[in-house]
């Protein structure tokens, strides 16, 4: 195959000596298909990362990162310093250089039988996007998805990617016995500046027919317009128009933030700025000097007088952000449902079969049949816990 002879001797690239960081490096990889890009593929030790957080209700989170690094190539996105970790730039090699974790479904699934507390919900999305286009390659997200809903974690994914259609049957059984939410990020509604912003993304026509999609699946799906860039996506006639295709594609709710810039990232989102827009780069300087990431107050103030009569104009509701992963706020507390409280009748489901109403055999369970190798023996097998 010619994704299979394009192996690339990893002890050549000094530049990728960081990796070693992360876990072991099985072959470096690229493909005509995706020009300019290299994959490197590792086998990752755990899937699980434990995030603190601030919430009494959910005094911690965690999440699950199935990539590092993101072909999106989105110029203000925060998770861009992560990548110096691995010595490699928070520019360019963020985007081109991308950590492909191959066994992440696997290791998932062993993870969540050894715990001996249930975990109360985990978000995918808040650091680099899981339905990023290799995903269409590598299909990393149908088994994590399925370890998740056997083990009735509850889960979020947040992303930019329309490759989240494809996997709308296992999600919408995965709702059927555990919290799903979903979430597309929308920032930009001008073609022209998106391409030039989120060069790596699809548009934002596709990303609404993707929240359609997931409405007509039977999922909640909310929009998360962030972050609105200041004297660029801030006209109340752009975030009328916004508002309004949000509405018309059935979105559950809208969220909204204002730019922010963190270290690292301020400093590739600036470069761009002076290139695409250079009238703009003072403004920019005096709301983000020194080492301010967040815009300031009296913006954000200006941002939510303009916005809020906009979302209550459109008939939208304002959906949470969940201030630990920065992804979407889990419905799990509020619907009353839990890993623990939900785990009686996970197990038959996942790995039998689907049954109507009158109790018929209708097919094999998609949870079933994405189930890594090997998790549902060490489920079944696996003491109970009391």
């Amino acid at each position: 195959m010619r994704w299979d002879g394009q192996a690339i001797n990893v002890e050549q690239q000094d530049s990728l000596s960081g990796l070693a960081k992360l876990s072991n490096v099985v072959r470096s990889v690229q493909t005509p298909e995706f020009a300019g890009i290299t994959f490197h593929e590792v086998l990752a030790k755990t899937a699980l990362n434990h995030v603190p957080g601030a919430s009494k209700a959910m005094p911690f989170a965690w999440t699950i990162n199935p990539y590092r690094g993101c072909s999106h190539a989105c110029v203000y996105c925060f998770a861009r310093r992560t990548h110096t970790y691995l010595d490699l730039d928070a520019g360019r090699d963020f985007d081109s250089e991308i950590i492909v974790k191959l066994n992440v479904a696997e290791v998932l699934a062993k993870e969540l039988v050894r715990r001996r507390e249930p975990i109360p919900a985990v978000a995918l999305g808040t650091n680099t996007d899981p339905y990023q286009r290799a995903e269409g390659r590598y299909r990393l997200m149908p088994g994590i998805i399925a370890a998740l809903a056997h083990s009735g974690t509850p889960f979020s994914i947040l992303t930019k990617g329309t490759l989240l259609r494809r996997d709308l049957p296992l999600l919408a059984e995965a709702a059927s016995v555990t919290t799903v939410d979903l979430a597309m990020s929308i920032a930009i509604f001008d073609d022209e500046l998106q391409d030039a912003v989120e060069p790596g993304t699809p548009t934002a026509k596709a990303r609404l027919a993707t929240v359609s999609a997931a409405r007509e699946a039977g999922m909640q799906c909310s929009v998360f317009m962030m972050p609105i860039l200041p004297y660029l996506t801030d006209t109340n006639a752009h975030l009328d128009e916004a508002l309004r295709q949000i509405k018309a594609a059935g979105a559950t709710s809208v969220l909204y933030t204002a730019l922010h810039l963190r270290a690292g990232t301020k400093e590739w989102f600036m470069q761009w700025l002076e290139h695409e827009h250079p009238e703009l780069v003072e403004k920019y300087g005096a709301m983000y000097y020194g080492q301010n990431a967040y815009a300031p107050k009296d913006y954000r103030m200006w941002l939510a007088k303009k916005i809020k009569p906009l979302i209550r104009k459109h008939g939208l509701e304002r959906g949470f952000e969940d201030p630990s992963t920065g992804g979407v706020k889990s419905t799990v507390l509020s619907a009353g449902r839990s890993a623990a409280n939900r785990g009686g009748d996970i197990r038959s489901t996942a790995l039998g079969s689907m049954r109507d109403a009158n109790g018929e055999r209708v097919r094999q369970s998609l949870i079933a049949e994405e189930l890594p190798p090997g998790a549902a023996v060490a489920a079944m097998s696996a003491p109970t816990l009391f």
